[in-house]
């Protein structure tokens, strides 16, 4: 099993569970982040206090969404595939994908291990 780690835009969210969905991911996790990679960050007006100053300012983080999910070997190349093509390079940086093998899997309340926890 893997465990992939996809760090994207916010509007690219539907398109990437669009595609993890196509293969029948039995589950996945996504939640907001903030960080700082390659990616060149745009000057956005300052706020303080909920007012505009006038000034640009370059801030240190960007905004990103992180989608989590484990998948069967079997399916993994697939995924990977999928997610790298389904986006244009001529945007530039769309985001990452990180993998990490993934030992076993055990499901608490079936008692079930393995692949088999995967199963939507």
């Amino acid at each position: 099993m893997k465990e992939i780690s996809i760090f994207i835009r916010k509007d690219d969210l539907a398109e990437v569970t669009g595609i993890l969905n196509k293969h029948n991911v039995g589950g996945l996790s996504f939640y907001d982040i903030s960080g700082a990679g390659k990616t060149k960050r745009q000057a956005v007006p300052e706020m303080v206090r909920s007012y505009m100053t006038g000034r640009m300012i370059t801030p240190d983080y960007e905004k990103r969404t992180k989608v989590e999910t484990v998948v069967p070997d079997s399916i993994f190349n697939t995924i990977v595939d999928d997610l790298v093509n389904n986006f244009n390079p001529k945007t530039g940086a769309n985001g990452m994908i990180f993998v990490k093998d993934v030992s076993d899997a055990f499901e608490m309340g079936t008692k079930q291990t393995g692949e088999a926890v995967l199963s939507k």
